[in-house]
């Protein structure tokens, strides 16, 4: 080959998905990349969508709730809850104590096994099999736990309006505090497998940066925000439910990148585990888990609107009634909707080879992508 000879390279269109185990469900990416270097990200949604909002009009409020099961279906007890809060906010009803403790068990326990499931995938995705097995086995045991509570493992229908739908069994609440410890050891030694090898911190470190004025612009929540050294959490910054009885930390980091979003859901497990064990606790030995609602449940005249600290970041809800058993519109505020928004910019400039582990990062579900 001459001197004078050149390299000359082309742009070449990839489509990532919509059928490709990297995407975590229904996402097509078309990226552009010129060489190894992705020049243009273009995200393609869709490919799950069912109406849920549209559909939730024709249906009474109870009938609503298996549907938000199937939104973000890896934290299912978290959008019950996201609902049935919206309507009781709407009905100013006044839930019993022992309810609410068991609502605020099963969604921490919720949040520790999503971050399991993603921690497992994640590392998948990077190339390595073990932390799959391992996460898969101790989520197996958190979701054991709400199938003897509500007799489902993915889609539990478990809250209602005014409570829960069934009590915790006999030895459930013990079985649970040894669960508790056991869990801490078993996150202590994922760090020990994982988190110090030197593959992950090269391949995590320093890419898929978010600036906290990007995170802001895009309204960007959960780790994603946090990752940016922001340390908003709903759970202490806007109270609901019980949440305030309880000592927590709300992780942090300032790097921006993969490994910071990584350290943050390691160390938010450690703090849903302190609050079950506190929730615990203080759990009382006795009392009702159903508030007195009718058994047609009618919403006054009017509009509310509650967000919560979901995994995956701040999800809402939003409902205007007109007086009747049914919904006159409601709208959903969906975090990984909201958080795949940064992905074209994200990836924008980065080597192909980084593409899967920046979208893995972001942690979305495409039930709630979707709608």
């Amino acid at each position: 080959m001459s001197s004078s000879t050149k390299l000359r390279t082309e742009e070449m269109l990839l489509n990532v998905g919509p059928q490709h185990p990297s995407t975590h469900g229904v996402f097509r990416l078309i990226v552009k990349i010129d060489g190894e270097t992705i020049t243009e990200a273009t995200p393609v949604i869709g490919y799950l969508h069912r109406g849920t909002e549209k559909l939730a009009e024709d249906l009474n409020y109870t009938q609503i709730i298996p549907y938000t099961d199937r939104m973000d279906y890896i934290a299912a007890m978290s959008n019950n809850y996201m609902m049935v809060h919206t309507v009781e906010t709407l009905m100013g009803l006044e839930i019993p104590e022992r309810a609410e403790y068991l609502r605020v068990i099963v969604m921490e326990l919720q949040r520790v096994a999503s971050h399991l499931l993603w921690f497992g995938t994640y590392l998948l995705d990077l190339g390595a099999l073990s932390p799959l097995l391992y996460a898969f086995a101790d989520r197996e045991k958190i979701l054991a736990f709400f199938n003897e509570l509500c007799g489902a493992r993915l889609t539990y229908n478990y809250m209602r309006v005014g409570g829960v739908k069934w009590d915790a069994p006999e030895g459930w609440i013990e079985r649970v505090k040894e669960f508790v410890p056991y869990m801490r050891k078993q996150i202590n030694d994922y760090h020990k497998l994982v988190t110090g090898n030197e593959v992950v911190i090269n391949r995590l470190t320093g890419i898929g940066i978010i600036t906290q004025e990007d995170a802001i612009n895009y309204s960007l929540s959960g780790v994603q925000l946090r990752s940016t050294g922001m340390a908003w959490d709903l759970r202490k910054d806007a109270p609901y439910s019980i949440y305030d009885r309880f000592k927590f930390e709300v992780p942090t980091e300032t790097a921006g990148d993969c490994f910071a979003r990584y350290k943050i859901r390691f160390r938010e497990m450690q703090e849903s585990l302190n609050i079950v064990e506190q929730a615990l606790e203080q759990f009382p030995k006795e009392g009702e888990i159903m508030a007195k609602v009718p058994r047609v449940l009618r919403t006054p005249q009017g509009e509310a609107f509650t967000r919560i600290e979901a995994p995956r970041g701040e999800i809402g809800c939003y409902i205007s009634s007109n007086g009747k058993d049914k919904p006159y519109r409601i709208k959903f505020r969906r975090p990984s909707f909201a958080n795949l928004q940064v992905l074209p910019k994200l990836v924008k400039g980065q080597n192909i080879a980084d593409m899967v582990a920046i979208l893995g990062s972001i942690d979305i579900v495409l039930g709630e992508v979707d709608g």
